[in-house]
């Protein structure tokens, strides 16, 4: 696997001052009518490299690389910003060294439990490899581009949409972890194309439409039950309470039967959807 290897080159503005100077020079000589014909045909041919060799400057703009090959042979990456100089014979390719966003289409998949759902997840990307990007891959925009597709794939059906359990992960209520968990993926797949994720997290999560009703349902009947054990949970101490203080107050005396009279009714209060109707009750307490 071919390794970034750094250089720098010659500064541009050094090589542009000498091959003014060699091609003035050589100008001159030529143009000297006294000079030996061997002489003005070393002039010629100096000029002619010194043209060959104004094809070897190349300009780097801030945060992109340029991987100069030789024959087919990878010599380096320059990322010095500026006008530099290189061999004229090179090729030099641009590698931009931005920071990139990516955002995958909507794919609909299977979640951990067999619901289809719709998920799309936005990549955030550079380039910190160039050696790599350019030469272990074919195009790796396209790589990036697949190869995240294919981690939130793996990704949602490794988790459920909703956690049906306490403390289970869950696409929906753990975005913390599951973004986590997705640069992870999608960073030991890109990590062959010299590609660093920044960040990664889902955008878009819903269920598929031939079952979103159904699940809709289901999360306001999941959502009324925890609120009805919440309300329950609240009547019953306060009951005991009550309990608790009449009788450690001795407001009143109540037997077995009284109690669960007492209890039955304040449950009905606080455990009711609609607001008590109270009844005065004229007799006695056993009437």
């Amino acid at each position: 696997m071919l390794k970034e290897k750094v250089i720098s080159g010659l500064s541009g503005w050094v090589v542009v001052a000498v091959l003014l100077a060699v091609a003035v020079l050589c100008v001159a000589v030529i143009g000297e009518g006294e000079s030996s014909g061997a002489l003005i045909a070393g002039a010629v041919a100096l000029l002619v490299i010194d043209a060959a060799c104004w094809a070897g400057l190349t300009v780097v703009n801030p945060n992109t690389a340029r991987v100069i090959l030789l024959f087919g042979r990878y010599q380096g990456t320059i990322k010095t910003a500026g006008l530099r100089w290189v061999n004229p014979l090179t090729m030099r390719r641009f590698v931009s060294l931005k920071v990139r966003n990516f955002e995958s289409s909507k794919l609909k998949v299977n979640d951990h439990i067999g619901n289809p759902i719709e998920i799309a997840a936005i990549v955030v990307w550079r380039v910190v490899e160039t050696a790599e990007a350019m030469f272990e891959v074919n195009d790796y925009e396209h790589f990036v581009h697949v190869q995240s597709e294919s981690a939130v794939r793996i990704l949602a059906t490794s988790f459920p949409y909703d956690a049906h359990e306490e403390g289970q992960l869950s696409l929906r209520g753990s975005a913390a972890e599951v973004s986590h968990r997705l640069g992870q993926e999608i960073q030991e797949r890109l990590a062959a194309a010299g590609v660093q994720v920044i960040e990664a997290r889902i955008s878009h999560l819903a269920y598929a439409p031939e079952i979103a009703n159904a699940m809709l349902r289901r999360q306001q009947a999941t959502a009324i039950i925890s609120a009805r054990q919440k309300i329950v949970e609240g009547a019953v101490g306060m009951v005991e309470m009550a309990l608790e203080q009449l009788s450690a107050k001795k407001v009143v005396i109540l037997d077995e039967e009284r109690k669960a009279t007492m209890v039955s009714n304040l449950l009905v209060v606080l455990c009711g959807d609609r607001d008590a109707q109270p009844v005065v009750n004229a007799g006695t307490l056993y009437q």
